[in-house]
């Protein structure tokens, strides 16, 4: 996710928050594609097709200011993005072939409620108290998610939490290089390094492709390529501190997706946790909203 803009347009809440809904219900159709091309092919040929398709288009447009465009001192920064956020994907793509799809996205994206002891863990950086509130609130969503009394292990959600975490590092990795660098920049080395460090892994696991999988996988890029399109407009419009709770919309649009396609309704207990985990994350997101105008207006 994308969590800058490099031009701003006179603020506009509703649109803003329109396009973001747009990005996340993309987001949520990456999802639902990738589980379908995950039954048919790779998780690492669908996760090469997510960033090749990207990378193809964001070219033209990365290297339109010539090579001085691309010239960065944060490859590092760059790399650790997109390690991370490639290994976040791969980690769902490989846990919804294992678990129901909407339990594996709401795991994943409890990532901003991972994040403050991320930041602590790096930076030792404090977060406001109502994050924590908000943090533990969503823990409890994600436990009655998983409901571990009544289920047996499931590598799958280790997987899914395993790609919150990463998700998380990836998210402030973006904020750290969206201080300094603009967004083209940004996209054009994310996608570049993804689909590099696929490739290898790609190529040796290729089998000849069905008609159907082509589909799948082509929509899986191009849903990709359109979440990051309305996200960078979205910011155009409004901060990213006032969108950022519309990430909770992902899991609202899976599990609708997942009903859609396959008459699964969320049970009691899920729906109860997926509710946990959005008012979780608004109050955490509130509160680091509350601590950042502090630190401002000090």
């Amino acid at each position: 996710m994308s969590t800058t803009a490099t031009c701003h347009k006179p603020e506009n809440l509703v649109v803003g928050a329109v396009l973001t809904t747009l990005s996340f219900f993309c987001v949520a159709l990456v999802g639902a594609l990738g589980k379908a091309a995950g039954q048919l092919t790779s998780t690492a040929v669908v996760v090469l097709f997510q960033n090749l398709i990207c990378f193809v288009v964001i070219i033209p447009v990365a290297i339109r200011g010539g090579p001085a465009s691309l010239r960065s001192h944060k490859i590092g920064l760059h790399v650790l993005r997109a390690a991370t956020g490639t290994a976040c994907w791969y980690a769902l793509f490989v846990a919804i072939t294992m678990m129901p799809l909407t339990n594996a996205v709401l795991l994943t994206f409890s990532a901003p409620l991972w994040m403050p002891g991320i930041a602590w863990l790096v930076s030792r950086q404090k977060a406001a108290m109502a994050t924590w509130v908000g943090a533990t609130i969503g823990f409890v969503g994600v436990i009655l998610v998983l409901q571990p009394q009544h289920h047996e292990f499931n590598i799958g959600t280790p997987l899914a939490l395993a790609g919150a975490l990463l998700l998380g590092v990836a998210l402030m990795s973006v904020r750290w290089l969206g201080a300094s660098e603009p967004m083209p920049r940004i996209l054009f080395y994310y996608f570049l390094f993804s689909t590099v460090m696929v490739l290898p892994l790609a190529l040796l696991e290729w089998r000849p492709l069905e008609p159907r999988t082509w589909i799948y996988l082509i929509g899986v890029g191009i849903a990709q390529l359109f979440s990051q399109v309305f996200i960078v407009l979205a910011y155009r419009y409004a901060s990213s501190v006032k969108l950022s709770p519309f990430i909770y919309t992902t899991i609202v649009f899976t599990a609708l997706i997942d009903w859609a396609i396959s008459h699964r309704s969320p049970t009691f207990f899920v729906a109860l946790g997926i509710a946990f985990v959005i008012v979780g994350g608004l109050v955490a997101i509130r509160g680091k909203t509350d601590a950042s105008l502090a630190a401002i207006e000090s």
